[in-house]
């Protein structure tokens, strides 16, 4: 038992069951016999040895085959991992773009419910100041009644009375009124005071006429009842400009007051006026704001061209019809389908004209063309063929038959060129011969002359030698004789050549005279 245990010890590590983990752990000892040399081995060791290298092989192939699997459970994991990450980002991503849409749908109707708030409150802040501005001008008004009202209930009491009554009237225990300017009474009321004034000053004036009226400032010389009557005209003129003066103080003073009222009702109506502006203004605001209504549109991103990054301010934007559009389309190209029309009318008018203008310059040159072949006729000199082409009644059958008859002229030329040309083509090849025998018979004279001149100066050399006159003489006769016979054969060459010459520049004259064009 005790070497059951230290085997399982030994082997197993302690343990009955071996996990796939401790493969890698697992490590076989080897044999103790191990460090000797493998000479001294036995055949047991050796056996032992083998099992022993097998066992580490199997181990070590099952180490390798537990590593492989663990790299490809690896690998597997890290797809299913990788998988599992794609698929989270796909969901978030989605989850994201519909955060966005969600919150955009939001967005837009919290911007739909604050621009109904904004118009809500303005519509009601407009109706706030119209019903204002409507209180404000009924007050006016009521004012300007009781004002009316007052002045014509009050119209009997006395002017110095009239001012204190009105303030009174307008007086307010807590909101004071505007004060009324001293000296504006009513000059249409009852004028008792300023009437009691003027008698005054009447009465004052007369008893100041009293004393001048009296007979001590009168005149020496005149009589007391002229005095009476002059006394009585002053008195009655200063009156009249006493009352004169009278009138135009109360003139002035209704002047004032009326300027005063007229200034007042000028201020009134300028008020009114500014009130109703304003009313009016409000009430197109109303309607503008009640017509401009704010739309809200979605759009896609794209469809919405902007040259720059800037958002454009839509406020002044118009809501139209895409008809209305369309029309407009339509007329713009219907007018320009008439201009284009209208153009090419207008290209063909032109090139009309340009058409004529070019006939009219032709027919400009034809005239002058004529006008000139006019002037060559009559300048042109009449000689024989134009006068037989002018007299001559078939002219045109005359020059057929006189063609006819130089053709036949021109046959008969030809046939004795070319018997000409052919004699002569034979008198050049005899005479070519002939100079070929005169070149050959030059030839051998020639060699004959030089072998005569070799016998020439060897007999000369002999002569000398054997000192005969009569051989020498005999030589000097056959030197002459051949000296005079070749001076004829080259005078007869000569003469040959001569005729040569003159036969080949005939020839050329009747080639040249037969074919003229060659």
């Amino acid at each position: 038992r005790e070497r059951k245990l230290r085997a399982l010890n030994d082997m197993m590590g302690g343990v009955l069951e071996v996990k796939k983990e401790d493969i890698l752990k697992m490590d076989i000892p080897p044999p103790p016999f191990i460090s000797k040399p493998e000479d001294v081995w036995s055949d047991e060791e050796k056996k032992i040895f083998r099992e022993h290298e097998k066992k580490v092989k199997q181990l070590n192939e099952e180490k390798e085959n537990y590593r492989r699997a663990l790299e490809n459970e690896l690998k597997k994991l890290e797809a299913s991992i990788q998988e599992t990450t794609q698929n989270f980002d796909e969901t978030v991503c989605k989850l994201s773009e519909r955060k966005v849409k969600i919150e955009m749908v939001i967005y837009q109707e919290e911007l739909k419910i604050v621009n109904l708030i904004y118009a809500l409150l303005l519509d009601e802040e407009l109706d706030t100041r119209e019903v204002g501005l409507h209180n404000f001008l009924m007050k006016k008004e009521k004012e300007k009644n009781l004002e009316c009202s007052f002045t014509k209930e009050f119209a009997d009491v006395p002017a110095n009375l009239f001012d204190e009554l009105f303030q009174l009237y307008k007086h307010r225990p807590k909101t004071p009124m505007t004060e009324i300017l001293p000296g504006t009474a009513n000059p249409y009321g009852d004028g008792s005071g300023s009437a009691e004034d003027y008698k005054d000053a009447l009465t004052l004036l007369m008893k100041a006429m009293d004393e001048l009226d009296s007979p001590e400032h009168m005149p020496n010389g005149l009589d007391l009842s002229m005095w009476e009557h002059f006394c009585l005209a002053r008195r009655n003129k200063m009156e009249s400009e006493e009352l004169v003066k009278w009138m135009a103080l109360t003139l002035a003073e209704m002047q004032a007051f009326l300027q005063r009222r007229m200034d007042d009702n000028e201020k009134i109506k300028s008020e009114i006026e500014d009130i109703f502006q304003e009313l009016t203004w409000l009430q197109e605001e109303k309607m503008k704001l009640q017509l401009n209504l704010t739309v809200q549109f979605l759009l896609k991103q794209g469809q919405v061209e902007l040259e720059s990054t800037k958002i454009p301010d839509y406020s002044d934007a118009i809501l139209i019809n895409k008809s209305v559009i369309e029309e407009l389309n339509c007329s713009i190209m219907a007018q320009g389908q008439k201009k284009i029309a209208s153009m090419v009318e207008c290209k063909e008018f032109s090139k009309g004209i340009f058409q004529l203008e070019w006939e009219h310059k032709k027919m400009r040159m034809q005239i002058d063309d004529l006008k000139q072949k006019a002037r060559d006729i009559v300048t042109l000199p009449i000689s024989k063929d134009r006068q037989l082409f002018l007299t001559v009644l078939n002219y045109d059958s005359r020059i057929a038959h006189h063609i006819s008859v130089m053709e036949q002229t021109l046959g008969i030329m030809d046939k004795l060129h070319k018997k000409n040309v052919k004699n002569r083509q034979k008198r050049i090849k005899e005479l070519e011969k002939c100079i070929s025998l005169k070149e050959q018979a030059n030839y051998e004279l020639s060699l004959e002359l030089k072998e005569m001149l070799v016998s020439v100066s060897e007999r000369r050399h002999i002569f000398e030698a054997a000192d005969t006159r009569h051989v020498s003489e005999k030589i000097a006769k056959q030197r002459y004789r051949e000296i005079l016979k070749q001076k004829h054969l080259r005078g007869l060459v000569k003469e040959q050549e001569e005729q040569f010459e003159i036969l080949q520049a005939e020839v050329e004259r009747l080639k040249s005279r037969t074919f003229p064009i060659l």
